[in-house]
């Protein structure tokens, strides 16, 4: 299975591309999309919108999982977080894929098996599934690589419960 992982933002946005085979979880492609602050902020959404629907294309995933909102004290980063969201879940409407959303305590907990993980236990635990020799930069592309691993198991479990219940 091949999941497109996604940390939406309007400045920058992280993807990751992580496929599992038999000899276990290996990364495809990661990195960010970024866009220039003095663009106005249609035309930002429209670059996180083209670039995500071009990955898709080239990449072909499977199932795509997006970080869900985490609302902190900045209300207007919390607004522009969303507005990267909503723009990352349209392309992939307009792609054809169904969305699964995780918040960061339920990839916290996926990966590290606690959910209040610190950031860097979670981007080592990143490194390490992925056999990388680097924890992946910025942070924004080992959060996206993250979520896809996060769905990756997530979709293993639920596999498992179904042929349990049969």
């Amino acid at each position: 299975m091949r999941v497109l992982g996604i940390d939406p933002g309007t400045a920058t946005t992280g993807y990751g591309v992580v496929e599992e085979t038999e000899e276990g979880l290996r990364a495809l492609a990661y990195g960010v999309v970024t866009t220039p602050p003095d663009l106005p902020l249609a035309r930002r959404l429209q670059a996180i919108y083209r670039e995500l629907r071009r990955l898709v294309q080239e990449w072909r995933p499977d199932a795509v999982a997006v970080e869900e909102l985490y609302f902190n004290v900045n209300v207007r980063t919390a607004m522009s977080v969303g507005q990267a969201r909503g723009v990352a879940l349209l392309a992939m409407a307009d792609e054809g894929l169904a969305v699964a959303e995780y918040g960061p305590g339920e990839v916290k907990q996926a990966l590290t098996g606690y959910g209040g993980a610190e950031k860097r236990q979670m981007q080592e635990m990143v490194r390490m599934l992925l056999g990388l020799p680097a924890v992946p930069h910025p942070d924004d592309a080992a959060d996206a690589l993250a979520v896809a691993i996060c769905h990756l198991h997530s979709a293993r479990f639920q596999a498992l419960t179904a042929d349990h219940e049969r």
